[in-house]
């Protein structure tokens, strides 16, 4: 939580963060300027005081939306520092240390944000060269920022749970277009009489998307039968809709200008399901119970993925615990955190090296599922997972799971 900041500051030693670059796709300068509309700027946060925004003046109103002090980037002319300084990296070195100076930063600064590699290392490394004061700090790993954001407070979770009931009904109207289709041998079929495809879905879904007021920048999978079987398969455009196959749906948009994801799946068949795909699914459907009724503060977020491998390797699945270049049956991790980017912490990988522990404001999802790309099915099911501040576990989540949908 922001909140936090402070704290995290002062476990990394710094005397400073900025935060720069774009606001939109940049998590971070979202997360700082509180998701205002503006196109870029720098977040500044010393030690122990409040954040400060510097941003365009042509974007004043904007930035003013952000609820943070602002400075106008007008005060340090930088046009007239590019005359100066001859070029644009000087000037903007140049630009930061007029800046430092203004809010009396020295010492360990943390850099964060998004930036083209090559560039952000050009300017980092002028930086720490020529700021005589300053000390460039930077993480490979979990981030300052990243650790702040991984707990939610109450209302970002509700933000959350709002792009939820949205995105839950994006897939009930989905639902409905398939059913409004005639049955043909063995496929539905349009109007005019031809097999309705995954391509024509795909198109219904993204209207769906947009006339939900979200957006969807990550793209969605909505595939059938052997592409089901493939995790991340997005489905085949020429594919038929086809009946007694698995299609899974998994749909991650997110708020319109940049906000926060949600992400679910649901797997279902048109008509009927063969046997095989009836155990399967019970077999995932009773792991994602099980999971969901284990969550607790304080624990492993990894426990969680060993449970789920012993829970499938019972049922004569394999997994990738005991095969971790299997790629049939459990094939991924049991889930991932979510906010303003589809992938954060908590992570639920089961390596050694994963020490992240379950705490109140994490929202993650929880995502067994089992693939059989040889035997043309596979099988996820996904809800969104909260823990409140009391840790209380809620299911964000309110969608029905049932495997076969009548036509």
């Amino acid at each position: 939580m922001k909140s936090d900041l402070d704290r995290l500051m002062e476990q990394r030693g710094l005397s400073a963060l900025v935060v720069a670059g774009p606001v939109h796709g940049n998590p971070a300068m979202y997360y700082m300027t509180n998701g205002a509309g503006l196109t870029r700027g720098y977040v500044i946060q010393v030690h122990g005081k409040e954040p400060v925004l510097f941003c365009s003046p042509m974007e004043r109103d904007e930035a003013a939306a952000s609820g943070l002090t602002t400075v106008s980037l007008n005060k340090y002319d930088f046009r007239g520092l590019l005359r100066e300084q001859g070029d644009r990296l000087s000037a903007t070195v140049e630009l930061y240390r007029r800046i430092l100076a203004d809010l009396s930063v020295s010492g360990r600064v943390g850099f964060y944000g998004r930036a083209d590699q090559g560039r952000a290392w050009r300017l980092l490394s002028e930086l720490d060269a020529q700021l005589e004061h300053v000390s460039v700090f930077g993480e490979f790993e979990t981030t300052l920022i990243d650790e702040a954001r991984a707990t939610k407070e109450k209302i970002e979770a509700e933000q959350i749970q709002n792009v939820g009931r949205r995105t839950c009904t994006v897939v009930e109207r989905t639902i409905d277009f398939l059913r409004s289709h005639e049955l043909g041998e063995q496929v539905l079929l349009q109007a005019d009489g031809t097999p309705l495809t995954i391509g024509r879905v795909h198109e219904e879904i993204n209207r769906f998307i947009a006339e939900e007021h979200l957006e969807d920048p990550e793209g969605f999978i909505f595939s059938i039968g052997r592409d089901a079987g493939v995790p991340h398969s997005k489905g085949r455009p020429q594919d038929l809709v086809a009946l007694g196959k698995t299609i899974v749906f998994d749909i991650f948009p997110r708020e319109a200008g940049g906000g926060y994801f949600f992400d679910m799946t649901r797997t279902f068949c048109l008509g009927y399901a063969p046997q095989q795909v009836e155990d399967a699914y019970q077999d995932v459907r009773t792991a994602l119970e099980m999971l969901v009724n284990a969550y607790e503060v304080s624990q492993e977020a990894r426990h969680y993925q060993q449970m789920t491998c012993d829970f499938f390797e019972e049922r004569g699945h394999p997994t990738i615990e005991s095969d971790s270049q299997t790629e049939r049956g459990y094939v991924h991790s049991v889930g991932h955190g979510l906010g303003l980017a589809i992938h954060e912490e908590p992570h639920f990988t089961s390596t050694p090296t994963n020490t992240d522990v379950l705490q109140p404001g994490h929202v993650f999802t929880c995502e067994p599922g089992l693939y059989y790309p040889e035997r043309d099915f596979g099988i996820r099911i996904e809800d969104v997972i909260w823990i409140d501040e009391d840790g209380a576990v809620h299911n964000l989540t309110d969608f029905a799971k049932e495997l076969v949908v009548e036509v």
